[in-house]
C-alpha cells in the first residue's frame, strides 16, 4: 500500500473501529459514509465505478447515511452484534443462495409450495442496505435515491409484492388492481383481500422482543427533524429470529423500507421498469415494541404517506426510513440436443 493510500484509509479504519466499539462516532457524516463505502467494497466486492456512483448519490444529499452522528445512539454496537451471533452460533453466509443470486446476503424469491430456490426469478437482500450483517441501516434516503442506490450496485428497488412475499414466506403472483386507478383504491382492495390472514415474518401474530423494535426515540424528536431525531437502529441481523421462511431478516423493526408501488404494468420494477411507480413504505421501525405506530403485517399496504412518484426529486426521507434491494436473475440458457 502506498503512503498516500494509507493516509487516506487509516482514519476511516479507525472510525470503523470506534463505531464498532461504542455505537457512536464523533466523525462527520461524510467520514462515516466513507467508512461505509470501504466496508461495502470489502464485503460486496464493489468496483471503483460502483463506488464512484454511490459517492455521487450520497454526496448529493446532506443527510443520507446511518444517522445524524451528533445525536444517534444505537442500542447495540457492531462488535456486540458479532459476539451475540458468534455465541448463538448464527452464520448468515449461505453458499447455495450466493450461487443462485450471484452475490452475498441475498435470498431467492419463490413459492416453496410450487418451486425450488433454484427456480427463483429474482432475489432480495436479506438485510436492509448496506445488506451487511452487524452494519447499521442507511436511512435519511429519498425514494428516488433508494432506487438509484440499488441501481448503482447492480440491483433494483423491489416491487411491493416482492417485499410482501419475502415477508410472508411465499412469493405470489402480482395482484395489483390496476383497474382501480388510484393508490388509495388499490390499497383498500389489497388490504381487504389479505386482512383476514395477517402474518408477520416470524409467525401469525405480532410478538415483542423478536425484532429490533425495542429502541427509543431521541428525547427531543417529535416531528422528525435532522437535528433532533437520531436513527437509533440496531445492527442488521442482531435479532436472528426476526426472519421469514425465505430467510429474509429485519422486515419488522429497525428501519422501514422504500418500495415501488406500480399503478400499471409499465411501472413494475420486476418487469424492468426504470421510471417506476409510486412510493410505498414497508415494515416498521425501532420503537414499535413500545409504540405500535401503525400496522406492519407482511402483506399490509400503507396509506399514501408523503406520497409521490418514486423518481420524484422531492420524494420523502426521514430518520427511520431506509431501503432494501432486489435483483432480477438472468434467464439461464436451455440447451436442446437433437
Amino acid at each position: 500500500m502506498s503512503t498516500r493510500a494509507y493516509i487516506l484509509i487509516a482514519p476511516l479504519v479507525a472510525l470503523m473501529v470506534a463505531v464498532a466499539a461504542t455505537g457512536r462516532s464523533d466523525g462527520t457524516l461524510a467520514e462515516q459514509n466513507e467508512a461505509l463505502f470501504l466496508q461495502l467494497k470489502q464485503v460486496h466486492q464493489l468496483t471503483n465505478d460502483e463506488l464512484t456512483t454511490l459517492r455521487s448519490i450520497f454526496g448529493g444529499s446532506s443527510s443520507i447515511g446511518q444517522g445524524n452522528p451528533a445525536i444517534t445512539q444505537h442500542p447495540a454496537t457492531p462488535d456486540e452484534c458479532r459476539e451475540k451471533l458468534k455465541s448463538s452460533q448464527v452464520q448468515y453466509e449461505n453458499p447455495q443462495y450466493q450461487k443462485i443470486c450471484g452475490g452475498k446476503y441475498m435470498a431467492p424469491l419463490y413459492d416453496p409450495y410450487k418451486e425450488k430456490p433454484e427456480e427463483a426469478k429474482a432475489c432480495i437482500d436479506q438485510f436492509e442496505f448496506p445488506n451487511i450483517p452487524c452494519a447499521y441501516p442507511v436511512i435519511w434516503v429519498k425514494a428516488k435515491e433508494a432506487a438509484e442506490i440499488c441501481g448503482a450496485v447492480g440491483k433494483r428497488l423491489c416491487d411491493a409484492h416482492e417485499w410482501e412475499g419475502a415477508c410472508a414466506g411465499k412469493l405470489e403472483e402480482p395482484d395489483y388492481r390496476f383497474d382501480l386507478g388510484s393508490v388509495q383504491a388499490m390499497r383498500s382492495a389489497h388490504n381487504q383481500k389479505h386482512g383476514a390472514n395477517k402474518s408477520w415474518s416470524y409467525g401469525p401474530a405480532y410478538q415483542k422482543g423478536v425484532c429490533g423494535a425495542s429502541g427509543t426515540k431521541s428525547p427531543k424528536c417529535s416531528g422528525g427533524s435532522w437535528p433532533n431525531c437520531g436513527s437509533n437502529t440496531f445492527p442488521a441481523g442482531y435479532f436472528s429470529g426476526c426472519k421469514s421462511a425465505l430467510d429474509v431478516y429485519d422486515l419488522h423493526g429497525n428501519a422501514a423500507e422504500h418500495m415501488n408501488l406500480p399503478l400499471n404494468p409499465s411501472q413494475m420494477s420486476s418487469r424492468g421498469s426504470k421510471t417506476l411507480g409510486y412510493t410505498e413504505m414497508k415494515g416498521s421501525w425501532f420503537i414499535f415494541d413500545k409504540y405500535y405506530a401503525h400496522e406492519d403485517w407482511c402483506r399490509w399496504r400503507a396509506p399514501f404517506w408523503h406520497g409521490t412518484r418514486v423518481m420524484d426529486d422531492h420524494s420523502h426521507a426521514n430518520y427511520h426510513l431506509g431501503l432494501r434491494c432486489c435483483k432480477t436473475l438472468e434467464k439461464k440458457a436451455v440447451l436442446i440436443s437433437n
